[in-house]
């Protein structure tokens, strides 16, 4: 049983939805990006999913493209990432730990080489959010070389063609998206229906996640009550540390309190 097996098995057990934070690695720096992230693990992260940046995030909203940008002001490489991503599972044995990535980082690491630092550095999953299902087979194949789950994001008009191929495919989780376009809390009508829910658990059994737009504790019960295993949130995070840049021990605290008031929202009794 792999770590997202066994968290989504403990926290089923306790009635307890998967809350899963998202920042960008490097924002507004490494070091405080890393102290940062010991704060979402302190405070209810139940599972990590850490975006490397790249300068052209297609899927991403303008908080997490300006996130990116700010990450990559810093100039910091792919050993450093690695390094505090080592750093990372080493104190968090039992946490799963995902990343983020764009498919020309990869291809510029050498997809071999890429799935073999993530397997050393304790990686769980790699989500790429611009390489479609039907062209997804070479990364695919490497990941499962290394143990690295595959990610697959299933978008809300999704038919029963993609969901077969998604069943065939996804590991971990499904991350399930609160509606079509870009990431943002702009838009609050992201609730997704039940009947769909339904539909996608027809074709398979992995636990499914919410993103897009996750910002509130009402809309984390509602994905909740939907029938959701939990919920994925990383713009309104940002949107604090981009509030905050020059105060970081403001900015800390307001994290804190924001990531316990939603995973406290993730209890089904």
């Amino acid at each position: 049983m792999n770590r997202y097996q066994k968290v989504f098995e403990q926290l089923s057990k306790i009635k307890e939805g998967c809350f899963v934070p998202f920042v960008v690695l490097g924002d507004p720096s490494l070091e405080q990006s890393v102290k940062i992230i010991e704060v979402l693990i302190k405070n209810g992260a139940d599972a990590l999913e850490i975006g490397i940046p790249f300068s052209d995030p297609l899927a991403d909203g303008p908080t997490i493209q300006k996130a990116n940008l700010r990450a990559l002001s810093q100039k910091n490489n792919f050993f450093q990432y690695f390094k505090v991503l080592k750093n990372l599972r080493e104190k968090n044995t039992k946490l799963p730990i995902g990343i983020l990535i764009y498919a020309n980082l990869i291809y510029n690491q050498g997809i071999d080489n890429f799935y073999l630092q993530c397997r050393n550095s304790g990686v769980d999953s790699v989500l790429i959010a611009d390489v479609p299902i039907e062209e997804s087979k070479i990364f695919y194949q490497t990941a499962n070389k290394y143990k690295i789950n595959s990610i697959y994001i299933c978008p809300p008009n999704a038919d029963d063609d993609f969901l077969n191929k998604i069943s065939l495919y996804a590991q971990g989780y499904i991350y399930v998206l609160s509606r079509s376009g870009v990431t943002g809390t702009e838009n609050n009508n992201i609730l997704i229906s039940k009947n769909f829910i339904k539909k996608i658990k027809k074709y398979n059994s992995l636990p499914l996640l919410q993103g897009f737009g996750i910002s509130d504790v009402i809309q984390i019960k509602e994905a909740m009550l939907s029938g959701l295993s939990g919920v994925i949130c990383g713009s309104a995070i940002i949107n604090i540390i981009e509030k905050y840049l020059t105060k970081e021990d403001i900015m800390l605290i307001k994290i804190k309190n924001f990531i316990k008031s939603l995973k406290i929202s993730t209890k089904l009794v």
